[in-house]
């Protein structure tokens, strides 16, 4: 079962990071985790670009610097970049020395003031340790787009069925989610857009 909003349990577990921004503008924030790439990142700018959107990038270290010309496209269009780790690790299977130091490869690349794990998780010892030097970005909207078993049309459901002021929203631009995102991110920008949502940067 695909669990769009995150139970309270994780989110008491990460009680310091940020799930939602409540606003009373009706801002949102769109996100983007795993690039950047080749295959479909150029296609998420080209559609932003084209809806007149800013969004956030979790970058993957690794993928930044097979690719810095993409990268460095994302930031000359205005976007924000954020640490998504150097090689996508589960902080579970990682010790806390062995995860700073993948993060902190990463952030050289990045030099950004925005993490989020890969995954969603980390151990506590890992959290505790990052919150003290990064804004740590979890979720509202989980849309489900990388997972072969969810519909495009259901992926875009979940996305503007639970989109609300100050939502979170997550996407990824990686292989396994082309089909889901290419066709549910346009029709989601341009519902959200009508119904008075700003997109908004962190």
């Amino acid at each position: 079962m695909h669990i769009v909003r995150p139970p309270l349990l994780f989110k008491t577990f990460y009680s310091k990071a940020i799930w939602r921004k409540k606003n009373k503008e009706n801002n949102i924030y769109l996100t983007f985790d795993d690039g950047p790439i080749p295959e479909i990142t150029p296609w998420v700018l080209d559609c932003l670009q084209e809806h007149q959107v800013k969004a956030t990038f979790f970058c993957v270290g690794d993928n930044v610097k097979k690719h810095p010309e993409i990268f460095q496209r994302i930031l000359n269009e205005g976007h924000a970049v954020g640490n998504h780790s150097y090689n996508h690790l589960k902080g579970w299977e990682h010790t806390l020395e062995e995860y700073l130091e993948n993060i902190e490869t990463c952030q050289e690349l990045t030099k950004t003031s925005l993490f989020r794990p890969p995954y969603g998780k980390m151990t506590y010892a890992q959290y505790s340790a990052l919150h003290k030097k990064y804004d740590i970005i979890m979720w509202d909207v989980l849309t489900g787009d990388y997972n072969a078993r969810i519909s495009k049309e259901q992926c875009l459901k979940y996305c503007i069925d639970n989109t609300r002021h100050g939502s979170i929203i997550v996407f990824h631009d990686n292989i396994k989610a082309i089909a889901n995102l290419q066709y549910s991110l346009p029709k989601a920008i341009a519902f959200l857009k009508n119904k008075g949502f700003n997109f908004q940067l962190f």
